[in-house]
């Protein structure tokens, strides 16, 4: 037993240094390397194909009132498959190098982009306004069929 444990040790010796001094030299990663999620919110349109095509659903959209749209990216819970970089019309989302994202705090991992939505007077759909100028104008749903718009009947 002694000496097949002698022969693994030699076979070891000889093989020389087979890993990589990672924690004190990094290697860069791969050029299509997927890290990392990042949002540009200036970019976003809140269309929220992000959110339809995670698989791991870390991407939740919520309207909290007509003329605003908050999405939010839990990446403590993204498997970096950057599904959600290939459909974003804009290129709002994209995927970084980093892959070092180990934390305490998991605020670190959470992105929330707030981002205000005109409606079209027409059709009452949401849409991004094309200037910062016109952010200001009229918002709103529009009213019910027969409404007057303050939510009378």
């Amino acid at each position: 037993m002694i000496i097949s444990k002698l022969k693994e040790a030699i076979i070891c010796f000889k093989a020389g240094r087979v890993t990589l001094p990672y924690p004190f030299k990094p290697h860069d990663p791969a050029e299509n390397f997927r890290g990392r999620v990042t949002v540009d919110a200036e970019k976003c349109i809140g269309c929220a194909g992000c959110a339809e095509v995670c698989p791991s659903r870390c991407i939740i959209v919520t309207d909290p009132s007509p003329d605003k749209r908050v999405i939010e990216f839990f990446l403590e819970r993204c498997t970096y498959c950057a599904r959600c970089a290939e459909v974003c019309p804009e290129d709002a989302v994209t995927a970084t190098q980093e892959f070092e994202t180990a934390t305490n705090d998991t605020q670190d991992m959470h992105i929330k982009v707030e981002l205000f939505m005109s409606t079209c007077r027409r059709c009452g759909r949401c849409y991004e306004p094309p200037t910062p100028l016109d952010r200001p104008m009229e918002t709103g749903m529009r009213p019910p069929a027969g409404g007057n718009g303050n939510g009378e009947g």
